[in-house]
């Protein structure tokens, strides 16, 4: 398996609901991307205070590296980034496969 994992700092002027769609956007890819097996996303929550001013994260887990490879330039994708990207100041993606 591999994760896909992100943090995002939305631009200042995003709203929750808009924001919102930002997220159900990137959950409607599962089922619509051959091997995303799931999405999972939330705002930070940790009193630690180490999240560098990214505010939500995401994790998709997908079934290979091969899946992975193929959900980069999936059309499907590409309309998400679409939607997402605009909206961000920052965005930080990070992979790795996960060792059985």
């Amino acid at each position: 398996m591999v994760r896909h994992f992100g943090v995002f700092k939305f631009k200042d002027n995003i709203s929750e609901s808009h924001i919102a769609e930002c997220f159900q956007t990137m959950q409607d890819m599962v089922g619509q991307i051959p091997g995303l097996l799931s999405m999972e996303h939330g705002t930070y929550s940790s009193p630690e205070g180490m999240n560098d001013g990214f505010t939500h994260g995401f994790v998709m887990t997908f079934d290979n590296e091969r899946s992975r490879d193929e959900y980069l330039p999936h059309p499907v994708h590409e309309r998400a980034k679409d939607i997402v990207v605009p909206c961000l100041d920052r965005v930080v993606v990070f992979d790795f496969a996960v060792k059985d």
